[in-house]
């Protein structure tokens, strides 16, 4: 995730301003202080995942913007669209229309008009990586924040817990063909939480997850890595007993 999430900050960097200032360890990031913009930049180019859900209950609008009549499953939109939600404290996040992001006044209108457009422009940049590697970045989010004033990028961007990615070459026969696409992304973790009952609702306790399972999904991480960077992902040995002194030491030089 650090490493995946640091490898994508720094293919966006000419577009937008990021907290990223350092990474000292694979399991660390040295960031900038910044005040975070309480909401997920969601950036759609399919008909897939949450979208799809809703689309299946029978609503037509998401986040204040209208889906078209007899789409299917895993169909690209016209051109992406913007969903956002709010960023909860507690509990699950909420879709919300821009419209009424600016009249809860969330955010200032000048600040979420330069929001949106570097939302774009990111995801643009994110599908002409993936298109190079043989992938379609499908969806993702986004979160900014304010650092002196000035709106930056923050959190992660383009991984597997924030993106959906679909292996090219299958997509145009498996949506003929009605089939799910085979994709690299964290979906199948929430599919299989859904299948056992848990949707991360109050009260509910999430399911162990076999170790069978566990290793899945870091393969599928470690394939993303893989796709993207073109290099294998080699995860670092720690000394979990000793971490916190090693910690110290990483961290050291950036204190002042």
């Amino acid at each position: 995730m650090t490493s995946l999430a640091a490898f994508s900050f720094r293919k966006v960097e000419d577009l937008v301003d990021t907290h990223l200032i350092d990474i000292p360890h694979p399991n660390v990031t040295i960031a900038k202080r910044c005040d975070p913009i309480p909401i997920e930049v969601v950036i759609r180019a399919c008909l897939t995942g949450h979208a799809k859900r809703v689309y299946q209950s029978g609503k037509r609008s998401l986040c204040g913007v209208n889906l078209p009549d007899g789409m299917v499953k895993n169909q690209f939109f016209e051109e992406p669209i913007l969903t956002p939600a709010t960023k909860a404290e507690e509990g699950h996040d909420e879709d919300i229309s821009e419209q009424e992001i600016l009249e809860r006044g969330i955010v200032d209108e000048d600040i979420w008009m330069e929001i949106r457009e570097k939302a774009f422009n990111i995801f643009a940049r994110g599908q002409e990586i993936a298109n190079r590697q043989g992938l379609i970045l499908v969806d993702t989010k986004y979160e900014f924040g304010l650092h002196n004033g000035n709106v930056i990028l923050i959190d992660e961007v383009h991984t597997a817990d924030s993106s959906r990615y679909f292996y090219a070459n299958e997509y145009k026969e498996r949506l003929k063909k009605g089939q799910p696409q085979k994709q690299l992304s964290k979906e199948f973790l929430r599919e299989w939480l859904m299948d056992k009952g848990f949707q991360g609702k109050e009260a509910q306790t999430l399911p162990d997850l076999p170790e069978a399972f566990r290793k899945k999904i870091t393969q599928r991480y470690a394939e993303l890595y893989k796709k993207l960077t073109g290099q294998t992902f080699e995860p670092a040995l720690i000394d979990v007993a000793h971490f916190d002194e090693e910690l110290h030491r990483i961290l050291s030089p950036y204190q002042s």
